[in-house]
């Protein structure tokens, strides 16, 4: 986590900087928009700008976007007034902090930006086969690609083998290429020359120099223009770049991380992804498994979000009561870790007495997750499924298999050739399962008749 703090603070400084470094957050000092834009051209970057309210913000937020330069700002001021802080958001601040600093609400923030707080928990077979690989290649410099579900945890993972490599105390550079505009992002990877394009007034190195000796994780790189992979296929080659209106090769030093959430070959195929380019970045492949492939981590990574949000909220860490485990356990998960993450929030909060109970395992919208995880058409399908199966139960197979014939002769108005179709069998074994059951004086649905009638002496067709 990279912050730059910008402005004198009034004295405030050294606290905020303390507690941001205490939290692992890397600090650098700027006293006014010049000396941070300068800091940030220079290729030290930033993942968050502390600004004292008291600076023009609006004027630092053109300026980030006048050389597409992309940081969250938020500001910061020694008074509660509502006004400033208002103001400052209106001006494109994301947050608002008073100081002096609250080292809770600094730390939250840090969490919520950089993501740091996150932790590989596992317990499950399938998910440990996959970090037993990601140790073994942890310390090479080979490319990785890393491929899964979104939700199931490609980032931690990522930051994972970088902290295991001869790289971990060299920079971690993550840019998500989904996030940022196509005609942005070349900018961002390569940096630019002073004069590139309209607002470029100065050189600004991009995130590759940045990540010059670490790592450099290129998110949902499938999103990627076809256009823009080739010159990424080139830095990954020769290890150099070109700046955007730059003449002179840039020499880089990095590793390359890739994460994906769909499937490249198929891109390969249509055309959106440059197969070349598709060998360069999965010399290794990680490939994580959804969360409801890896059963035994659902109740590890709960138990983890429990205590989590319990110290973050400052509420009793209370157990999950064995219903609740069990509704955690039959979910879907469709959103994998940040879904099950964002539901354990919720219930630390909502949970009331002793336990989390099932009623505190509750959807976005506020309904219990083990009754609203269905839509209308899906859950009417699973009662009728439901009662199909009770309908069975005591039944001899001799008795469901008649009833099952006599049904569908009856559907098919007594057309014995349709219902032997439907049935699978043949016309000869419906002829003698149907003189069978009237022997036994079992009404039988007459030929072209759609009804049931007394017992027929002879069956035909």
């Amino acid at each position: 986590m990279r912050l730059l703090i910008v402005g004198t603070l009034k004295g405030q400084l050294t606290t905020a900087t303390k507690i941001a470094m205490e939290n692992g957050a890397t600090v650098t000092h700027a006293e006014d928009h010049e000396q941070a834009m300068r800091v940030l051209r220079g290729g030290k970057g930033a993942d968050l700008l502390l600004v004292d309210v008291a600076l023009d913000i609006r004027d630092l937020v053109m300026r980030l976007e006048a050389e597409h330069i992309h940081a969250p700002i938020v500001a910061c001021g020694i008074t509660n007034d509502a006004r400033a802080a208002v103001a400052a958001i209106r001006a494109g601040a994301k947050e608002y902090i008073p100081l002096p600093p609250d080292p809770e609400l600094i730390a939250a923030v840090l969490a919520a930006v950089a993501n740091d707080s996150r932790e590989l928990v596992y317990r499950d077979e399938a998910m440990a086969k996959v970090i037993k690989l990601a140790q073994q290649i942890a310390g090479s410099d080979a490319s990785v690609m890393i491929t899964g579900e979104s939700g199931t945890g490609k980032e931690v993972l990522a930051r994972y083998v970088h902290t295991r490599s001869a790289r971990a105390k060299r920079p971690f550079i993550s840019i998500n290429c989904a996030a940022i505009p196509e005609h942005l992002l070349e900018s961002e990877l390569f940096g630019h020359e002073k004069g590139a394009f309209t607002g470029a007034i100065a050189r600004r190195i991009g995130k590759f120099e940045e990540a010059t000796g670490g790592t450099l994780l290129l998110d949902e790189i499938s999103e990627m223009d076809v256009r823009l992979q080739s010159k990424l296929l080139r830095a990954i080659q020769e290890r150099v770049i070109d700046r955007v209106g730059g003449t002179k090769p840039v020499p880089v030093d990095i590793r390359i991380i890739a994460t994906s959430n769909r499937n490249l070959a198929e891109a390969v195929r249509e055309g959106t992804f440059r197969e070349d380019l598709l060998f360069r970045l999965n010399v290794v492949n990680l490939k994580i498994p959804p969360l409801r492939e890896r059963p035994l981590d659902i109740l590890e990574l709960a138990q983890h979000f429990v205590k989590k949000y319990a110290e973050a909220n400052g509420v009793p860490m209370r157990p999950i009561s064995a219903e609740a485990r069990r509704v955690l356990s039959t979910n879907r998960w469709q959103g994998n870790v940040r879904e099950l993450e964002n539901t354990m929030h919720r219930s630390v909060l909502m949970a009331q007495g002793d336990e989390i109970g099932p009623d505190a395992i509750l959807t976005p919208d506020g309904d219990r997750l083990d009754l609203a995880k269905t839509v209308p058409a899906v859950a009417h399908a699973t009662m009728a499924a439901e009662q199909v199966t009770r309908a069975l139960v005591g039944r001899t197979v001799a008795d469901v298999e008649r009833d099952l014939i006599l049904e569908t002769l009856k559907h098919c108005l007594g057309n014995r050739t349709h219902a032997a179709n439907i049935l699978g069998i043949s016309i000869r074994t419906l002829r003698n399962k149907l003189n069978e059951y009237a022997d036994g004086g079992i009404p039988i649905t007459p030929a072209g008749t759609p009804g049931e009638y007394p017992r027929m002496p002879m069956v035909g067709a």
